[in-house]
């Protein structure tokens, strides 16, 4: 049973969103380690969300309560936060609708700007780190190529992908009303991480050139060589950013990397490098930096600006809280059309699970059948058969079979499963394990090829 666990921009707040986030790299492997039905695990985490994908291994019937609770209570002790707290914050999702809700994701349909792109190269890369760290399994491995099947088609046949829709390029909207020339704008690049590239590039299209990057884990210098920027030693930081008119921070780091502290000795360094000038009464009087307009736009999640540089004079900022509060409206039409995509998908990804679930009687079907037919051959040939008997047995039991084999898709696609496994139980005495399914698959093929080459 697939199941989804939920906080997002839409039912959490910021700081338990942030919380999630700082401690996801971990808390794939401690979900399995929750509860014993949990057999799978992989968390999609990203500025405005937190999710986790469990695949557990609940018996058809049985309630999975236990193995939500465990857990949550898994996540709660990673991102020490209480387990009461994350269960009037989750959203929980399980069956088909895991499905239908990853879809939407990885589409960018709940994005906090519809349609946006960084989220699908999100999702690939959230599936890549449980295989890392073997959380995975062989249905959270379908779901998750399927999501980025869907998110593909959703971009290339319908609006929604189109250039431009990100978070970051929303963030420099945001910011159009404070800069009236972008060319003639200084701006500081504060970290390489998620949104580090796209920054760079929306800053560009705006027409921004003097731009340096500076990164407090020390990759700021491959960074700039392979996108051609300056890099800010750390010793220059405090000075660069006091400089800079506009500094955007995407990086990682679980600390706050620009802080009322910085901006201060900056200017303060600043303002004892800047030559003098000379007052109407003929005063020499330093450039007045600490006056100078700032704006900063902090992308990070956990936090990297420290609130408290809007207390510096001129100093303005806009933080992710901000930034959704004026997230733009959906485009109807286009919007419309993905979700009526997604769902297709989820749809058929739903029936292609349900005629997996059919595998192991369909399987113990076709072993019963092979079974008994090499019974009667090997009687056949004690009776000294030349082979002709085989061959008609053979074809037999294929035509035998092709009915019951096109009413278990039927069934599956009609939710008609338990029926199906009840008429084979009941007709042919034939029970599966589904335990057992792979084995007897294999067994069951190398009958079905054995029996094919002997015809």
């Amino acid at each position: 049973m697939l199941i989804c666990l939920t906080a997002s921009h839409k039912n959490a707040g910021f700081d338990v969103l942030e919380r999630l986030s700082s401690t996801a790299g971990g808390a794939g492997p401690r979900l399995l380690a929750g509860h014993d039905a949990v057999r799978g695990a992989v968390v999609v985490s990203t500025c405005n969300r937190f999710e986790a994908y469990l695949d557990l291994g609940t018996p058809d019937g049985e309630s999975p309560v236990d193995a939500v609770h465990g857990a949550i209570r898994a996540v709660g002790e990673v991102a020490a936060v209480e387990a009461d707290e994350l269960r009037s914050t989750f959203d929980f999702s399980h069956g088909n609708d895991v499905a239908a809700h990853l879809f939407a994701v990885a589409s960018g349909l709940e994005s906090v700007v519809v349609g946006e792109g960084e989220i699908a190269g999100q999702v690939r890369r959230s599936l890549e780190r449980a295989r890392h760290e073997g959380t995975t399994t062989p249905e959270l491995e379908r779901l998750f190529q399927r999501a980025s099947q869907t998110s593909r088609s959703v971009k290339n046949r319908t609006g929604l992908g189109s250039e431009g829709r990100s978070l970051v390029r929303l963030a420099l909207d945001l910011a159009e009303s404070r800069i009236t020339d972008w060319a003639g704008t200084r701006v500081l690049l504060v970290g390489t991480g998620r949104y580090a590239g796209a920054s760079l590039a929306a800053l560009r299209d705006r027409g921004a050139t003097d731009i340096s990057v500076y990164s407090p884990s020390g990759r700021g210098s491959k960074f700039a060589a392979s996108h051609d920027l300056p890099s800010i030693d750390r010793r220059d930081y405090a000075r660069a950013a006091a400089e800079a008119d506009v500094l955007v921070t995407c990086t990682l780091a679980e600390h706050f990397v620009v802080d009322r502290a910085v901006l201060a000795e900056g200017r303060e360094r600043l303002a004892a490098d800047t030559a003098p000038v000379r007052a109407l009464d003929g005063a020499i009087v330093p450039e007045p930096a600490a006056e100078r307009r700032q704006l900063v736009i902090d992308l990070g999640l956990p936090r990297n600006v420290d609130p408290d540089v809007t207390e510096i004079t001129g100093v303005e900022l806009l933080d992710l809280e901000t930034i959704k509060i004026h997230a733009p409206l959906e485009e109807f039409a286009a919007t419309d059309a993905a979700r009526d995509l997604v769902r297709r998908a989820a749809r058929d990804f739903g029936e292609a699970g349900e005629e997996l679930d059919l595998a192991p009687t369909v399987v113990a079907l076709r072993s019963h059948v092979f079974d008994v037919l090499d019974a009667e051959i090997e009687r056949a040939r004690r009776r000294g058969d030349d082979g002709t008997t085989e061959a008609a047995l053979r074809h037999m039991a294929g035509v035998l079979l092709h009915t019951p084999m096109v009413r278990s898709r039927e069934a599956a696609r009609a939710g008609e499963q338990r029926a199906f496994i009840d008429a084979v139980a009941m007709l042919f005495g034939v029970t599966a394990d589904a335990g057992s399914s792979a084995d007897a698959t294999r067994e069951t093929d190398a009958k079905d090829a054995s029996g094919r080459r002997a015809g």
